[in-house]
């Protein structure tokens, strides 16, 4: 799913007026009637009270479509105009209209404080004040409006974004934002929804089809992108009938060190289960009975030093390599990791210590491999590329840092982001189960294993991504949060593979037209 910006959304407003000869009023129109009927399937005619706060532009009147349509189906709804400025759009003056020609019960005006309605815990909350447009702070009392909110505890309706929040920078005032239980967004989610410093301002979100032009929406490039399941198929690889080893790929896992064998495993592990044809394990003489032992499908190769890889030489000619966990930053290790950059032919995946010891010698950057992936979470990332005030400066050096180096950076987190190309792909699977120790190294196997098998570098770190998110998810209905290990990630992922091909369970069809009999 593309995640389009907000000068694309406004290109599409009016591409759609244009190419559908409607008025930007009768795509207002569509818009509040999708919210209306995304509430009505919902609350079927309930009357608890729906406090409908609208802002003088065209967010606010999206907001008053929905509040007319609410009212001429019977809805104890209370609508107000959050007074903010002089000035209103076209559409909004239009709506308002509109709202007043319906019901005797015009909306309230609030100017101040001593405005604000009573709003019990049990009540809901449309927060329609601003919309994507939003470019600067919001008013002292427009901002304790939106405290109100919080402190009734009622639930909290968003439309198209959560009011007081930017789509392309970070907000000043954490306090002057709304704090929504969902959001209906138009056309596509925003970025801000998946980012760690703003992705707390809604806790679900879903996109509601207002009609923009179907060519638009297709052919338009964008910047950032959605995976799901729908994006990573297409790129699944089939095996057929008289397949064999030999054609998946050799991956090699390059690591260990005294008392962090385990890491190894669990990569070789992932990498095998990802569909490597062979793995094999360099690891220091201490991990050789550990890996034989625990994971009897890989071959093992040693370094000369018992506790820790101080060269790295082999026979073998592996399809790819993948390293950097578990080694530690012995001198001799980051000697040997020199050496074997400058002599390595074939693609690379790196992690832990090996990003550790990029970010010491920022000259072995050079040696790498175009389109190297490398997957840090967040403290191995600021020594790389140095330190960020907010998580789009953060993007900003990763795609600068990337395009520098040709790599490919997997950017860890509670939606990855994997940067390609300057384009971000925005992960969606995923819990906080994987918050345990040993998921990277779970991950690093798994994109080293899709590698192995032929997939462009790019295509395995995002499908790797999905992958890890995916098994994670299945496996946490078995054993919760707390008790998910990185070992069962690996034994789930087979399901995920399975899951690929699962279809969903049909849903009931909510966006209609109203129904005037209702």
């Amino acid at each position: 799913m593309k995640i389009f910006s907000k000068e694309q959304i406004y290109a599409g407003d009016k591409l759609t007026a244009d190419r559908q000869n409607i008025t930007s009023t009768e795509l207002m129109e569509r818009a509040g009637t999708q919210i209306f009927n995304w509430m009505h399937a919902r609350m079927q005619g309930a009357q608890v009270p729906v406090h409908v706060f609208c802002g003088i532009g065209n967010n606010g009147g999206d907001g008053l479509v929905l509040a007319r349509h609410l009212v001429t189906h019977g809805y104890n709804v209370h609508t107000y105009v959050i007074n903010y400025s002089d000035k209103r759009s076209k559409d909004f003056l239009i709506n308002y209209d509109r709202i007043k020609n319906v019901t005797k019960k015009w909306p309230t005006l609030l100017k101040c404080t001593e405005d604000f309605p009573e709003i019990h815990p049990d009540d809901i909350i449309v927060d329609a004040v601003f919309g994507i447009g939003l470019n600067r702070p919001v008013a002292d009392w427009v901002k304790k409006l939106f405290q109100h909110f919080k402190t009734t505890k009622a639930f909290t309706l968003s439309i198209d974004i959560p009011s007081g929040l930017y789509t392309d920078k970070i907000v000043e005032d954490p306090e002057a934002v709304v704090y929504a239980g969902f959001t209906l967004s138009f056309a596509s989610p925003k970025l801000v929804f998946f980012l760690p410093e703003t992705a707390k301002y809604t806790v679900q979100w879903e996109i509601l089809d207002i009609g923009l032009d179907p060519e638009y929406l297709y052919t338009t490039e964008t910047e950032a992108q959605l995976i799901g399941k729908h994006e990573v198929l297409p790129n699944y690889i089939p095996r057929d009938k008289f397949s064999h080893k030999g054609q998946f790929g050799h991956a090699l896992i390059i690591g260990g060190s005294y008392g962090k064998i385990g890491a190894v495993t669990l990569t070789s592990r992932a990498a095998l289960s990802a569909g490597a044809g062979l793995v094999s394990a360099y690891v220091p003489k201490c991990g050789y009975l550990p890996l034989q032992s625990s994971f009897p499908e890989a071959m093992v190769i040693t370094d000369a030093d018992e506790e820790n890889i101080s060269s790295i030489n082999f026979e073998i000619e592996p399809t790819v390599v993948g390293l950097g966990i578990g080694m530690g930053m012995e001198t001799k290790t980051i000697t040997a990791f020199e050496g074997f950059l400058k002599s390595n032919k074939v693609p690379l995946v790196i992690d832990a210590d090996g990003l550790n010891m990029l970010a010491k010698k920022k000259a072995l950057l050079k040696l790498l491999p175009e389109n190297t992936i490398v997957t840090p979470h967040p403290k191995e990332l600021e020594r790389l590329i140095g330190a960020w005030k907010d998580d789009f400066e953060k993007l900003k050096k990763v795609k600068a840092f990337a395009k520098k180096y040709k790599l490919i950076i997997v950017i860890k987190g509670a939606n990855t982001i994997t940067v390609f190309n300057e384009r971000l792909f925005v992960n969606t699977t995923g819990n906080p189960g994987l918050s345990t120790a040993g998921s990277g190294d779970v991950l690093t196997g798994i994109i080293t294993g899709l590698l192995a098998q032929g997939y462009h570098p790019s295509v395995a770190a995002i499908f790797g991504v999905y992958l890890h998110g995916r098994s994670a998810d299945i496996a946490v209905e078995d054993f919760g949060y707390q008790s998910l290990m990185a070992s069962h990630v690996i034994d789930y992922l087979g399901e995920a593979f399975i899951d690929l091909f699962k279809q969903p369970e049909p849903q009931q069809q909510t966006q209609q037209e109203p129904d005037e009999n209702d």
